[in-house]
């Protein structure tokens, strides 16, 4: 299973892309350069599931604007994910591409395939090099709350444009929104302050 600031497990699999209306391959190192949020589901035609994948869409052309790609995964077919676009008014809205994972490779390498056999539900966010900053598992009838993880995904690459060193630096406070100040901490002055 992987942690964070570990290498994201490199993919390729199938992938239905609502934009294009197209089945194409796509594999992650395709995406470097980017930001990659996965969210992983536990399955086409479910109830929460439908809601996660919606609540993306609406928010997908925010994440774009900032060099950020949605992959929703399951352990459905490619097939399925079309099927499920086409007859469901919440996923109909999702514009981001719908990766099967049938194999179960994804879901095991990143740690989220459960005792089923179906991905559990979560999220794994990934910086432009490649590399693994947030991991998040939920219970599987509990919906993510997308504007939080659009908050940590702006927060995280926050970070990523401002490195700092070990002395001196930014970090993101608890409850923080996209859009409000970071705290910048010198070290040792800001040591007992805050």
């Amino acid at each position: 299973m992987i942690d964070i600031d570990e290498k994201a497990p490199e993919f390729k699999a199938k992938a239905y892309k609502p934009d294009k209306g197209k089945i194409e391959e796509l594999s992650l190192k395709e995406l470097k350069g980017q930001w990659v949020i996965i969210t992983f589901h536990p399955g086409d035609f479910t109830f929460v599931c439908a809601t996660d994948l919606a609540e993306f869409a609406d928010r997908y052309e925010d994440f774009k604007e900032e060099n950020a790609e949605i992959l929703a995964v399951s352990t459905d077919t490619v097939f399925s994910h079309k099927m499920w676009h086409e007859t469901s008014e919440r996923v109909g809205k999702v514009d981001y591409p719908m990766v099967e994972d049938i194999d179960k490779d994804i879901s095991t390498s990143y740690g989220f395939l459960d005792e089923s056999g179906m991905a559990k539900r979560g999220i794994a966010i990934i910086d432009p090099e490649g590399v693994v900053k947030y991991i998040s598992k939920f219970e599987s009838r509990l919906g993510k709350d997308v504007d939080h993880i659009y908050d940590a995904f702006k927060g995280l690459k926050h970070l990523y444009n401002n490195p700092g060193n070990d002395t001196d630096f930014d970090i993101v406070p608890a409850c923080w929104s996209a859009g409000d100040e970071t705290m910048h901490i010198n070290v040792p002055d800001d040591v007992g302050r805050l």
